[in-house]
Parts: C-alpha cells; structure tokens; sequence
C-alpha cells in the first residue's frame, strides 16, 4: 500500500501502454491518490486492463484488505485516455511499451507536441539507455527513468534512473512519487542494466560456467545455493521462471553494453538452449521439464554406506580445524593428531577457491585419500565436497557418508576452484562492489535494492561482510591465479576494504 505520509509531488498520471507493467503502475498510482489517465493503441486494451485491476482491488476487498469504499474511489480514479492528445493535462506520463528504443523516442517525440512544458517523461525501460531515449527530445531535462519490477504492487521497489541531462528537481520530485506508491526508490546511475539488473548479473552466468565446465549438475547447483547459500531460488529454476528468450536477451546486452566485460560473459549453455525452443516454463521445458507448471526433480541418492575410517583434519586455520573435529566426532569417526596422515586415513581439507588438486599438492597429502570440504556458510543445511580425479572412491564414500551421518543432505562435486557456493557468491560480491565503485549508487540502496528486486538473502555487500571479505578476496585471487581469468579480478572497492578491514558497506 502507499506511503500514507507522503504527498505525491503530482496530480495526474499518464499511462502509455496497458500491459503487465502498465496495469502495475495504475494500480499503485491509484492507490497514492493520483488520477491515472491509460492510453494503449489496441482497441479495448484500457478496458482490459481497468476490469483487472478492478479484479484486483476486489479480491482484496473480500480479503478484507480494503474496504469497498475505497476500491471504488481507486476504480474511479482510472480514467481513458482514447488519444495521446487526451493526455495533455497530464504532469507526468509514464511510458510502458515495447523495449524499442526508437519506438520510445518517437513516443516522447509526440507526447512533447501535447504535454507541458513542464510536465516530466518518464520511461519504464529495464535495459535502454535513458540519456539515448532523452537525445532526440527538445527537453531532455525532463526525462527520466522510473523502472518497475513485475508485479508491481509485489515487488516493492522501483529505479530512478536521471539521464545526463536530467534536471535534478525532476529526479527528487519522481523520486518522491515513488516513495508516496509504497516502493523503495533507488536512486542509481544511467548505466547498462541500471542497478538491480547490474548486480543480478553473477548469479546465473557463474552458475552457468560451474555447469558447462561439468562441475555439477544444474539440479545440484540449485540445491547448493538454495540449501547452503539461503537463496529463495536456484539460478536454474529461475532462468525456467524467467524464461531463456528474457534472460539470455538481458545477459548478451548488458555484457556487449559493457564492451564485453568478462564479470559479465555469457554462457553459450543458454544460447543452444534458446536455439532448441527449451526455453523453460513457458515451454514445458527448460532445465527442467514440467508437468502441469511443476518442475519434475529426481529424489535425491543417499550416500552409499561406509565404514568408519580415520580422518586426518588438513585444514589451515584454527576454527577450520575446530568445526572439522566436532563433526567427526560427533560421528563416532576417529580423529588422527599427527603431523602427516596414517596410510589408511581420510584427509579432509577447507581450501578457498582453491581445488582439491592444488590444495593436496600444497599440503604433500595422498591426492588419493584427499576429499575437500567447503565451510564458507558452516555446516548447516547441506553439505559441499569435492574430490581430486584421483581420490579412491573407497574415500568418497567414506566423507559422503561421514558427513550425511546426521542426516545433513550431502552433495559431492568435481574437482573445482572454488566450490559452488564459493564461487557464486565470491561473483555477486564483487559486482557489487564494482558497482559501489563505480558510483552506480550508494552502498546502503545497493543492498537494499538487491534484497527487494533480486530476493538475495542479503544485498551484495552485506553478503561480504557476512561471509568476511578476506575471505571472499582470498577466493577471487586464487581462482584468478588458476584460471587466469579476468572475469574474477577482485574490485577495488572489495581489495581496500578487505585489506583494512572495514565493512564493504562503508561509503
């Protein structure tokens, strides 16, 4: 619901395109008391839309979430525009049609022969360049990006996103306008993907380099970072939401907008996948297969059973090593106290983006007995391992068991730098830290934005702090020593922050 103190900084809101988007933004606007003027060009497209927001503020009447009184005065509220000339008492209208850019600046072009002169154009675009849409206006002071998630009255955040030549009481007063809807406002920069498509770029571009690179399966991948990393979602279940047409789109432009910044690579997974129609829900399916709108996922294998077996603990720090012996412990395991492991023992190790191969190799362990474990979230909720090609499976099974004896869901991966959590999460941190370098917005409303736009257990930042952004550091610079990859080069923002050891959320 809106913000009951707040006034909105306009009267009357036009509405251009009456789609998913345009119909959201009707029924918050309404709602803040503006009166919302709808034009579309497809004949009997407002009346469509005005009976399903109608439809919607009904449904919360019977829930006893509005009175009927009150949907009535918004319903009243929704007005037709039948021409664009019919917008021009307007202070402001909202654009929502076809992600075009020069269908955009045409629109704009005709709304400024009608509107006043200083009446503010707002674009609800997710990907184009508001300072490119504002180039052929005779006033591009007021233009400005003011982008909505689907669905509006849900997702209760909206970017505000000035031009270059945006005036910046245009800026303030729509900023204001959205804070009167009920929605936090992000103020961010005329960037490519703005803020919360920007930051949303690791999520599933790492998922989709762990999968090509034969690390896990897609099903695995998503029950590590729903699991262990407390996302609502796995970035594979929600690339079959999404659909691949959307999010493919989304990820080949924002990375040729960037003049491919390797942060932002694709995946060709999702181009085969797009050329093979697999485009997820939409289409029965994707990564997964759906009956009836659900996703079919196999139950998952318990471990084969195994016998206790000593266990040598490899790990280098101290608390390491602690959670390490308590676990095995509590198994009923025996723990080796020696310097080097018994011919006969299981070597457990903790690296941090680093594989199981190299971190054996470093240690002058067994690579045969060698299973590393990840402890980036602790031990709660499932379990990461990961062996060396060359571990027995005598010794797989031995930790698989090991560490499933409490019940604990266990998933045992390939050998990789950085376990799956690792690396996803060490990627989303350091867009975000990018993003805070770049002075794309402030700290505080990039984590504040990520948590509201992308339903991240925490925003960027705090997703470091939480972790310990050493040890976020220490993974990004071990995996770009193995790989040499660019794409995990650490921000400055992060590496300074890290090394002083001040919060990432510090300005």
């Amino acid at each position: 619901m809106p913000n009951a103190t707040a006034t909105p900084p306009f009267k009357t809101l036009g509405i251009v395109g009456t789609g998913a988007m345009g119909r959201g933004i009707a029924q918050i606007a309404a709602q803040a008391g503006l009166t919302v003027m709808l034009h579309d060009l497809r004949k009997g497209a407002v009346a469509e839309a005005k009976e399903f927001v109608g439809g919607m503020w009904q449904r919360a009447v019977d829930k006893q979430r509005l009175s009927g009184t009150e949907a009535e005065r918004y319903l009243a509220s929704l007005k037709e525009a039948a021409t664009l000339g019919d917008l021009a008492g307007c202070d402001i209208v909202v654009e929502a049609i076809v992600e075009k850019l020069e269908a955009k600046q045409a629109l704009f072009e005709q709304l400024e022969e009608i509107l006043d002169d200083q009446a503010v154009l707002a674009t609800n675009t997710s990907s184009l360049s508001v300072t490119a849409i504002a180039s052929t206006c005779r006033r591009p002071q007021r233009v400005i990006g003011f982008h909505f998630f689907n669905p509006v009255p849900l997702m209760k955040i909206v970017e505000v996103i000035p031009g270059l030549r945006t005036a910046s009481d245009v800026a303030d007063r729509v900023e204001a306008l959205g804070q009167a809807m009920g929605h936090f406002t992000a103020r961010t920069t005329d960037t490519p993907g703005f803020l919360v498509n920007h930051a949303g770029r690791a999520f599933g571009t790492e998922a989709l380099r762990i999968l090509g690179e034969r690390i896990a399966d897609h099903i695995t991948i998503d029950r590590i970072l729903v699991d262990q990393g407390s996302f609502r979602m796995g970035p594979f279940a929600l690339l079959d939401l999404t659909g691949l047409d959307v999010s493919h789109a989304v990820m080949e432009s924002i990375y040729h907008q960037y003049y491919e910044e390797p942060r932002f690579r694709p995946s060709p997974l999702t181009r085969q996948r797009l050329t093979a129609g697999l485009l997820g829900r939409k289409t029965g399916e994707g990564f997964y297969r759906y009956v009836e709108g659900k996703a079919q996922v196999p139950d998952e294998t318990p471990p084969p059973p195994a016998e206790p077996c000593p266990v040598w603990l490899g790990a280098e720090d101290d608390e390491a090593r602690r959670r390490l012996g308590e676990l095995v412990r509590a198994a009923g395991w025996p723990v080796e106290s020696g310097e080097a492991p018994s011919a006969e023992a299981l070597c457990l190790v903790a690296p941090l983006g680093e594989d199981a191969t190299a971190c054996a190799l470093r240690l002058g362990l067994p690579a045969e007995h060698c299973v590393a474990v990840d402890l980036l979230a602790g031990l709660e909720g499932r379990r990461s391992l990961m062996v060396t090609p060359a571990t027995h499976a005598a010794y797989r099974n031995a930790a698989a068991a090991l560490f499933a004896h409490d019940g604990t869901p266990v998933s045992v991966l390939d050998d990789s730098n950085g376990f799956v959590l690792q690396r996803v999460v060490a990627c989303i941190v350091n867009v975000g830290c990018e993003i805070a370098q770049q002075g794309v917005a402030a700290p505080n409303t990039i984590d504040r934005a990520v948590e509201l736009g992308l339903g991240y257990p925490h925003g960027p930042l705090a997703m470091g702090d939480h972790y310990g952004s050493r040890r976020i550091l220490t993974i990004l610079d071990n995996m770009l020593a193995a790989t040499g990859d660019p794409r995990y080069r650490a921000s400055p923002w992060l590496r300074r922050r890290a090394t002083l050891d001040l919060p990432l959320t510090s300005a």
